[in-house]
């Protein structure tokens, strides 16, 4: 089978989003650098970034206490400090929008972990530098990208791979160019609510993000120990306790590539 080889040594991971599945992350990604760190293996640094403070409806949910909601912390914070005393880390977080060039890294390659629900964010990740895993889900499913193009053309060219290695995959807003575009807007007040508000209602399932964080960090502990990668994308579903997979190869990747490349 055909894998993803980007030839890249991890300097640093960017998580952007603390909330219902980026706190989950962070939590799987600091575990996965702590068990490295002990076994002497090369580590990266962590970076957490989120402007969103801890509400109320956020408490069970995710990873935050009534005392996190009551004194207003920031998620990026809270998820940082709780992890690094846990852990012994030196997780960094901003508190600030996530900006691709003031958090990008300037030093080798990087890592960035979307896992943001509006389109705005998500055009930001799509400029970003290196590899992007996307993550994204609705009530009861989702789907996570791992990909480091941007550039249909280029995608194009390097469809076949090498020798069953693919340096280029293409990042989730080349695969599903909706995600970088406006929501249609809600038919009522009630159908503009947000996860936590979802949960709260009982119209989101309360694991999905711990299933959508599950699936990230497969993907980054084979990227980070030099493991085969060889899906692009994985689809999650609760309703039938599943992931479905795509294998990486020209059959499964031309259909998402058909659209006319940008100007």
């Amino acid at each position: 089978m055909n894998v993803f080889d980007p030839n890249a040594h991890i300097q640093t991971i960017v998580i952007v989003g603390c909330g219902g599945t980026g706190a989950q992350v962070a939590r799987i990604v600091a575990r996965i650098v702590y068990d490295m760190r002990r076994a002497r293996l090369h580590t990266p640094g962590i970076l957490l970034v989120d402007p969103d403070i801890v509400e109320e409806k956020n408490v069970g949910r995710q990873l935050f206490t009534a005392a996190d909601a009551a004194l207003k912390l920031p998620k990026a914070e809270v998820v940082g400090k709780r992890l690094n005393m846990a852990l012994g880390l030196d997780i960094s977080w901003s508190v600030e929008s996530f900006n691709a060039e003031k958090h990008g890294s300037r030093y080798g390659s990087q890592l960035v972990i979307g896992c943001v629900d509006n389109h705005l964010a998500r055009r930001e990740l799509h400029r970003a530098q290196g590899i992007l895993i996307g993550a994204g889900n609705y009530r009861d499913g989702g789907q996570v990208v791992i990909g480091n193009v941007a550039d249909p053309e280029r995608m194009h060219r390097y469809i076949d791979g090498v020798d069953g290695k693919y340096a280029y995959l293409p990042k989730e807003g080349l695969l599903f160019p909706a995600l970088l575009e406006p929501e249609a807007p809600p038919l009522d007040a009630q159908s503009d609510l947000s996860c936590a508000e979802l949960v709260l209602r009982g119209e989101q399932d309360v694991l999905i993000n711990d299933w959508m964080a599950c699936v990230v960090g497969q993907y980054v502990s084979a990227l980070l120990r030099r493991q085969p990668i060889r899906t692009f994308a994985s689809f999650i579903s609760l309703d039938g306790m599943s992931v479905r997979s795509l294998p990486i190869c020209r059959d499964e990747l031309e259909p998402y590539l058909l659209q006319p490349a940008s100007d």
